[in-house]
């Protein structure tokens, strides 16, 4: 294998089949980056058995590349990052010497490194699953960083710990939930399909990684593995195994209560109030009629602080609720638009907090009970 490329394009190349590999690798192939050198183009593939990025370089105006002689190497994804960041040019070299020995150059600068064969890397499925839908950049991040904050990180309910995905016809519900917040978005699509699969929330934050701001987001998905195609990235995760809880029963559907504010302001007073904290919680209550609306937080330990919100319009009889203020807080940045709607059933039922500008997007939040 030979070949010569621009080492600004292949050093970011190499960062995005990179993001896959874990530290702590199942298997020793997996701590490397796989490079194949094809006819037109270099193949770099990345994986932790999990999730698996593949993405492809080819030769442009952007991009000098050159391949004299085709073949493939697995090569530690940290020495051949840390080389090409370090060589001091702007194309360089890359050489398979002999068997596994690699020899990678640019200017003055030479580097022999040692690889592992191909055929020690383990064979990773590209092939596209059959349903198949197109969303834009744009839509998918918001789906993404509408909903993975809201899954659990514990690993004692694994199904919890991705994002749902349920098609049914052309549209498209995404769920998360630690069962305590859940957040939902929904989008129409172009496609009538039907699935329902449950992809893992670290999955999701590659793909938010590897998004590069315009054009549309190719996704395939079978009961197996979900692909998202990004120009000429394919990031591939496995799915969560498990019957997702059916969370559309939790959604309150006729409310009593209303609360209008400027997300500004509510986010800030949450942020001041949140220092107070009770067993490592900030809960936090609020105090609201039609006349005035107050949120406060008090601890034994710490003291209490209480501030009326200026902002607010409260429509119903006067209410008193307590919540965790991170989800509060969590849930409103989430959202999209200046000012937030909450809509509510009773001081220990759940709640609904949506933008006002976008009802794509729901979050609800479970108060909690208190005994000062």
């Amino acid at each position: 294998m030979y070949f010569k490329v621009s080492k600004k394009e292949f050093y970011n190349a190499l960062s995005v089949a990179a993001r896959a590999i874990s530290t702590f690798s199942p298997l020793p192939a997996f701590s490397g980056v796989k490079i194949e050198a094809t006819m037109d183009c270099l193949i770099l593939t990345g994986s932790d058995s999990d999730i698996s990025i593949q993405t492809k370089l080819k030769k442009s105006e952007h991009c000098v590349l050159e391949i004299h002689d085709m073949g493939s190497i697995v090569i530690e994804a940290k020495y051949i990052l840390e080389i090409v960041r370090k060589i001091d040019a702007d194309e360089i070299e890359f050489e398979m010497l002999d068997g596994s020995l690699t020899k990678i150059s640019g200017n003055t600068a030479e580097f022999r490194i040692n690889g592992m064969r191909a055929s020690e890397y383990p064979a990773i499925d590209f092939s596209k699953p059959n349903e198949c839908f197109n969303v834009s950049e744009d839509i998918l991040k918001k789906i993404i960083l509408q909903t993975s904050f809201a899954t659990s990180d514990k690993e004692t309910r694994p199904v919890l710990t991705g994002v749902n995905f349920q098609c049914k016809e052309h549209q498209l519900h995404c769920v998360a939930t630690d069962s305590y917040r859940l957040a939902k978005k929904t989008v129409e699509i172009e496609e009538s399909l039907n699935f329902n699969i449950t992809i893992p929330a670290k999955s999701l934050q590659e793909v938010v990684k590897t998004l590069e701001g315009e054009g549309d987001v190719e996704i395939a998905v079978n009961d197996k593995k979900a692909q998202f195609i990004i120009h000429d990235t394919i990031v591939q995760t496995r799915l969560i195994d498990g019957v997702y809880p059916e969370t559309s029963r939790l959604i309150p559907l006729q409310f009593d209560y209303e609360l209008t504010i400027d997300a500004h302001d509510l986010l800030n007073a949450i942020d001041r109030a949140s220092f107070i904290k009770n067993d490592g919680v900030s809960v936090i209550k609020f105090n609201l009629s039609e006349q005035e609306c107050v949120l406060s937080s008090k601890s034994v330990e710490v003291g209490s602080s209480t501030e009326v919100l200026s902002s607010a319009s409260f429509s119903g009889n006067a209410l008193e609720i307590n919540c965790n203020g991170r989800y509060v807080f969590d849930a409103i940045k989430a959202l999209s638009g200046s000012l937030v709607k909450f809509s509510l059933c009773g001081e220990m039922k759940p709640f609904i907090i949506q933008s006002v500008d976008d009802d794509s997007v729901l979050q609800l939040v479970l108060p909690v009970r208190t005994y000062a």
